[in-house]
């Protein structure tokens, strides 16, 4: 599997298509973090901003390759661990564009929290900032696999219908991503750090959930064209 997630990689990277989402997350982040914002609320943002990105690499890695070469290596290694292996390139891309991010608003930003009487220790926010980065990242891949293929064979509606997902997952109620998101800019309110655990076991479970069901059906269904 390893080698697979290498492949995927090399693939992503070598064909330029990591390039666009790249551009448009530095873009969001330059337009919507100013310097000097509280670090958690900046946070707040970035978690955010990655969570349709992810979904956009998971459509690059898993629709990078030609339909040719995609079948033979499918036909080498199983479609299910093909398709899982691009599914967790565009999980490990997330999650150190995350990282990347975390540094450099970290770099950027003022005081830790608004409250001018209160700041949280900076290990906290540092310690929140990473687990919301992880649940947003995980949620991406899933909307991302939900919304290509082997899950949505119609390659017209996959942007329109992960950005609506990704949206809504950021949007709606009781969602793992809302709740992260909204911890972080309330804590940069209030002083109070809070540590999203429960959203992230309900984010790994559904992703985990999401890219096995995937994998497997990726391998009944016949490669269309995409």
């Amino acid at each position: 599997m390893t080698a697979l997630i290498r492949y995927q990689l090399e693939l992503l990277f070598r064909s330029q298509r990591w390039l666009p989402p790249f551009l448009a997350y530095v873009l969001l982040m330059v337009i919507g973090i100013s310097a000097g914002e509280s670090l958690l609320g900046a946070y707040g943002f970035g978690t955010a901003v990655l969570l349709p990105v992810t979904a956009w690499y998971v459509r690059c890695t898993a629709t990078g390759e030609p339909a040719a070469s995609r079948a033979c290596l499918g036909a080498a290694a199983g479609q299910p661990r093909t398709h899982l292996a691009a599914l967790l390139a565009a999980l490990a891309t997330g999650l150190s564009l995350g990282l990347a991010g975390l540094l450099g608003v970290w770099a950027v930003s003022g005081r830790t929290t608004i409250p001018p009487e209160a700041e949280a220790p900076l290990p906290q926010v540092l310690l929140a900032g990473l687990l919301g980065t992880v649940v947003c990242v995980l949620l991406g891949v899933a909307v991302g696999a939900l919304c290509t293929r082997p899950v949505l064979l119609r390659a017209q509606y996959g942007i329109p219908a992960s950005l609506g997902a990704a949206v809504l997952a950021l949007v709606a109620p009781g969602s793992p991503a809302n709740a992260v998101v909204r911890a972080l800019i309330t804590a940069s309110r209030t002083a109070r750090v809070t540590f999203p655990v429960a959203a992230l076991a309900e984010s790994t479970a559904l992703a985990a959930l999401v890219t096995a069901g995937a994998a497997v059906l990726a391998g009944r269904r016949t490669e269309g064209d995409d």
